[in-house]
């Protein structure tokens, strides 16, 4: 009878910690923030992925108000390659806000950029201070990367406030989404995009016009990584041709709906 319950105890411990660690591992299953593009107007395919729901259950932005004609613009800023200048000025010229989601060395490499992006009213957004895969690293790492990117930005600019990030690569996990939302931040994801980080396979200015304007939906968070030569070549084309079919560019601070 002693036997039997030892042996009872040792298997009610076993099952125990294997719930423990499978509900660790899911926790720290990796996503990759990925979907079919929008054609024609029509949502892209977010809705139906498997990991909407989790980012609806941590806040996480990826859609606004897809009732209206409204576009959030937004770029990952990693390092300089010479054409954020001219992006900035293309806003400025066109008065369009938009957010940077920026690094570590993307801060101690272009300080003047930082406070010229905060000083002409662009949300400044944490891309982590060195790129790494969040959903590999500890809690207090997540946390300490975070956390600097954000001291540094407020050293420099005076901004103390940040509540949006962006996770290096658009990975993300349930453990990483709790992480940062718990340190105040929301998430951003989007709704369109290209492959646009190639520096070796720039392909023109027309062929960014195209991809973009082809998939610019009601509600649209779109990403361009500055890196592009081509999106610095079409970034005013597409913003004309934007408003001409009726959108409007939105701060992230005014998507206030989601209508996921």
């Amino acid at each position: 009878m002693k036997r039997l319950v030892t042996f009872l105890a040792v298997m009610m411990l076993t099952v125990s910690l294997f719930s423990m660690t499978a509900g660790a591992s899911q926790r720290d299953q990796p996503h990759h923030f990925g979907f079919k593009k929008s054609k024609k107007g029509e949502l892209p395919s977010i809705n139906e992925e498997g990991f909407k729901e989790l980012l609806q259950k941590h806040e996480a932005i990826f859609l606004g108000d897809t009732r209206q004609k409204e576009l959030y613009l937004t770029f990952d800023n990693g390092y300089e390659n010479g054409y954020t200048v001219k992006v900035l000025d293309i806003l400025k010229e066109k008065k369009v806000p938009a957010a940077f989601f920026i690094t570590g060395h993307y801060v101690e490499d272009q300080p003047e950029l930082v406070k010229r992006m905060v000083n002409e009213g662009h949300i400044i957004g944490n891309h982590s201070w060195s790129h790494p895969d969040m959903t590999r690293i500890s809690d207090e790492k997540i946390k300490t990367e975070l956390e600097k990117l954000k001291e540094q930005v407020t050293s420099l600019t005076g901004q103390k406030t940040m509540n949006y990030m962006r996770p290096p690569r658009g990975i993300f996990s349930e453990r990483m989404l709790s992480v940062s939302k718990d340190l105040g931040y929301i998430n951003v994801y989007w709704s369109v995009a290209y492959k646009d980080w190639d520096v070796k396979d720039q392909k023109g200015g027309d062929y960014a016009y195209e991809k973009v304007t082809a998939q610019l939906h009601p509600g649209a968070v779109i990403l361009l990584h500055s890196v592009s030569k081509d999106n610095t070549e079409a970034l005013g084309k597409i913003i004309d041709y934007a408003h001409k079919h009726g959108y409007e560019f939105k701060s992230l601070d005014k998507l206030s709906f989601k209508s996921y």
